[in-house]
């Protein structure tokens, strides 16, 4: 609609125009249940009313500006006691505000808004196990608007307090304490100043757990917060509530006694929501999260890990956006990348999960590399012009590279000095909001360096730099010289300075490949030498970038490169280790090792790898390698050398371990033979038995899954399967297991149910994008690159921005990997020059991906 996509412009007239003083909302959500007033088809979509008062004041006399609103109908709005007709001022997006006096205003606005299916604004689920309903809310960027009237720009704060009239008997929670529930009426306390992005409301017949935190601090004050943790009753069962409550206080003993603010709003609630399209959000007082987080059964520690980190994540963002926010979400990465590398230092430091520097360098960083390589990337510090961009600037820049550059700055300046810079920053900034340079002026203050240089290498350019070690031997053997080379892509040419370790390895008589020297050193221009090393006896493996310092990809010398095709299971240290397997990742998508032999690696090393976390990443890694990248004629071969590589290690894996539990998930994944579906339909019948792996439910979809997609199990089977797990998980494997079918027909359900019609959730639009994009189903899948390109333009126009991108990403034809594929891309971007930006950025990510998945092919052919 006109007026939805908010420029930065827009805001920043508003907000030199506005201050807001505070919101009184009421909602009432008991249309929820039963019946619908105009039902959910043609009628109208399913609606509640929406009552917002907004008191602001106005700098300049006789000023026009407008309120956010996206709603099905407005019946009543009232400026300053004047009636204004809803008609003539609201157009679906916007209330026009004309002619304010300047000093206080008043708008009252009563709405009637709708309930989502996507995701967006107050999400609508109906649980499918025992018909009962849950809401939640979810704004971020802009979404607060599809609830309440707003002045939706994270600068405008102000405190909010929230009415919400409920069915009889449901929990109901708001950002504050409830103070009163009478008559299904909940009251809650007014908030401290906030954005209207991270309110929050989540009602429904949820099941909540509580505890209590305590802190006594130096000085002898005591600070109590109430603790609560919520989910579905359906999976009251699985919550595991004793174990995100001690995670809970690890973290705030932690951020207590590094950032020397107390939590400042309240209570500490997290609410396990259905249908979430993000990991969590941090709405304080009540942060939600995806309930995948709450585990149905066995997994590993690498679960458990991730869902420590998401805790931890969002609890660093009461300070990080919370208590301090970006002014606009040009700095978005001022609370995001703070998030991610506070949720990684604080894990490591206060709870179990000591190892969490290794996830980070493998899996967070390869996020970040992968985006930082698309034709999309952009600096830290981003240029974000309307709200369609932010919505796509949630991504691996923004969180796991910029996470990797605060990591690369405690190395510049200090671990004291950057602490102390933050507890600067949150005293000085409270409540408001704040841009770059606030950040590098305390930074600079209590580390003495000057940032300007390092911002603008590290925060306001884009690419990543290589870093090769280029190493020359005396008559002895010794090492004469090493350096360390820096190069940059020519279209993001910035060379950096970094902090760096150079590690050397050797094989002991052991046969370990384990560390022997180690230097520091700061890398700055096109090369470095590392003068500590000088004399040292000839390594095995030279390994850049070692413990992890800096943000950069890694090259080997040759010997160094032969070295790890032998021995790269031998090394004793996992985080040297994580980052050898992510180096060689890198080099596999650069084209520069071939598909196959990083499939090799794989099957020879992974058997081996004791961090769990690293297998599974290398798993995901070998799968996309045989998909993607391996040439199409070695397909066959290395799908075949993959499942009895993975079947292998499945059965010699020790019994009833977790390293068992991921081998059989991965060899799930790659079965490709008659005996592999014989053997997974064995285990779904009991015929089968692999010593010590418990078959439970959520490996059962795991193992139909493939029977499924490979034809070796009907409808039949998979509705049988729903009978066993008649719940919203059971659903959405259902769901996915059903569009996998290798059948015409089957395909055009799905697409016609995704793209033609806007019906399904977003999770269940989701799980059906998943079953219709199958590798094993390249040519079934063909005739629909066509039709991809001939749809998205008219569904991002119509549908969601969330369920747009799931639909753009998701459907692209990135399985028809050729030329043709290729040359359709192109001609679709040159004859839409002025289709929506983020439309055209998704569609060029996913070229790029092709391309490189074609480089790779080419490599890996010539191997």
């Amino acid at each position: 609609m006109p007026g939805e996509n908010l420029s930065r412009d827009e805001a920043r007239e508003r907000a030199e125009l506005l201050t807001v003083d505070g919101y009184e909302v009421a909602l009432d959500l008991r249309s929820a249940v039963g019946e619908p007033d105009g039902g959910d088809g043609e009628a109208g979509p399913r609606t509640f009313r929406s009552q917002t008062t907004i008191r602001f004041r106005v700098a300049r006399d006789g000023a026009s500006t407008f309120a956010d609103l996206l709603a099905p109908a407005v019946d009543a709005v009232t400026l300053n006691g004047k009636d204004l007709d809803p008609a003539a001022v609201f157009d679906g997006t916007r209330i026009a505000l004309d002619g304010l006096p300047a000093g206080e205003n008043v708008l009252v606005v009563d709405a009637r808004c709708a309930y989502s299916r996507t995701g967006e604004g107050m999400h609508r689920f109906v649980d499918p196990e025992d018909g009962e309903v849950y809401l939640y809310t979810q704004y971020e960027p802009a979404d607060a608007r599809r609830v309440f009237a707003n002045f939706e720009q994270p600068d405008l704060k102000a405190p909010y307090r929230f009415e919400v009239t409920a069915p009889e008997g449901w929990l109901v929670r708001s950002n504050g304490a409830e103070e009163s529930a009478e008559g299904g009426v909940h009251r809650f306390a007014e908030t401290l100043p906030i954005s209207t992005y991270i309110t929050v409301v989540v009602a429904g017949p949820y099941h909540y757990v509580s505890d209590t935190y305590t802190r006594t601090f130096d000085g002898g004050t005591t600070l109590e917060i109430p603790l609560g943790a919520m989910c579905r009753k359906g999976l009251a069962r699985h919550f595991d509530a004793d174990d995100v409550f001690l995670l809970t206080k690890q973290g705030l003993d932690f951020f207590h006694d590094h950032f020397d603010y107390p939590y400042p709003f309240g209570k500490y609630d997290q609410a396990f929501v259905p249908e979430y399209n993000l990991g969590a959000m941090e709405n304080p007082g009540l942060v939600t999260f995806r309930e995948e987080y709450i585990y149905r059964g066995k997994v590993t520690s690498a679960s458990y890990e991730r869902r420590a980190n998401v805790i931890l994540h969002e609890m660093a963002h009461m300070w990080f956006g919370d208590l301090v926010t970006m002014q606009w979400w040009d700095d978005l990465w001022l609370k995001e990348s703070f998030a991610d590398f506070m949720g990684t230092f604080s894990m490591v430091e206060a709870t179990r999960f000591t190892n969490g520097w290794i996830t980070f360098a493998n899996n967070r960083k390869a996020w970040a590399y992968r985006a930082d390589q698309l034709p999309s990337t952009h600096p830290v510090t981003a240029d974000i012009r309307d709200l369609e961009d932010a919505k796509l600037n949630f991504d691996g820049i923004t969180y796991a590279k910029g996470a990797s550059v605060l990591k690369q700055l405690v190395a510049y300046v200090g671990r004291d000095a950057f602490l102390e810079g933050a507890r600067r920053y949150f005293k000085r900034h409270a409540y408001g909001n704040t841009r770059l340079g606030d950040l590098l002026s305390v930074l600079a203050e209590t580390s003495g360096r000057d940032m300007t240089a390092w911002s603008r290498s590290w925060l306001q350019t884009a690419g990543v730099n290589v870093l090769t070690p280029v190493v020359t031997y005396d008559g002895e053997g010794r090492v004469a010289e090493l350096a360390v080379t820096q190069e940059a892509a020519a279209s993001h040419p910035e060379l950096r300075p970094h902090r760096v370790a150079v590690g050397l390895y050797r094989l002991t008589p052991e046969g370990e490949l384990a560390r022997y020297a180690r230097a520091e050193t700061d890398v700055a221009g096109e090369r470095t030498v590392v003068a500590e090393l000088a004399g040292a006896e000839r390594p095995d493996l030279v390994l850049v970038n070692d413990d992890d310092l800096t943000y950069c990809k890694v090259r080997f010398d040759e010997v160094s490169l032969a070295t790890l095709r032998e021995h790269l299971g031998d090394i004793t240290d996992p985080l040297a280790r994580a980052l050898c397997w992510s180096a060689l990742w890198n080099l596999t998508r650069d084209a520069l090792l071939p598909a196959r032999d990083f499939v090799s690696l794989v099957l020879s090393s992974a058997g081996r790898e004791s961090d769990i976390g690293v297998l599974q990443m290398l798993h995901a890694w070998a799968q996309s390698a045989l998909v993607h990248y391996a040439a199409p004629a070695w397909r066959a071969e290395g799908g075949r050398a993959l499942a009895e590589g993975a079947l292998a290690e499945l059965r010699r894996a020790e019994p009833g371990s977790q390293h068992q539990l991921t081998w059989a998930r991965f060899f799930a994944a790659v079965a490709e033979s008659d005996a592999d579906f014989d053997l997974l339909g064995g285990l779904l019948d009991g015929s089968a038995v692999i010593e010590g792996l418990d078959v439970d439910q959520e490996l059962r979809w795991a193992f139909l899954s493939p029977l499924a997609s490979h034809g070796k199990a009907d409808e039949a089977a998979m509705d049988a399967e729903l009978a066993r797990d008649d719940t919203a998980s059971g659903k959405r494997h259902h769901v996915r297991c059903l569009a996998s079918r290798p059948s015409a027909a089957v395909k055009a359900q799905a697409w016609a149910a995704v793209v033609e019609s806007d019906k399904l959730s977003n999770a269940l639009a989701g799980a059906t994008i998943a079953g219709f994009e199958q590798p094993s189903q390249r040519e079934l899948l063909a005739p629909y690159t066509a039709s991809y390109f001939e749809a998205i333009e008219r569904v991002w126009a119509e549908r969601s921005i969330q369920i747009g991108m799931d639909v753009v990403r998701g459907l692209f034809p990135g399985l028809q990997d050729d030329p043709a594929t290729l040359a359709a891309t192109d001609a679709w971007l040159t004859s839409h020059p002025d289709a929506a930006p983020a439309l055209r950025r998704l569609v060029l990510e996913a070229r790029d991906d092709l391309a490189r998945a074609l480089r790779g092919q080419e490599r890996d052919a010539r191997a």
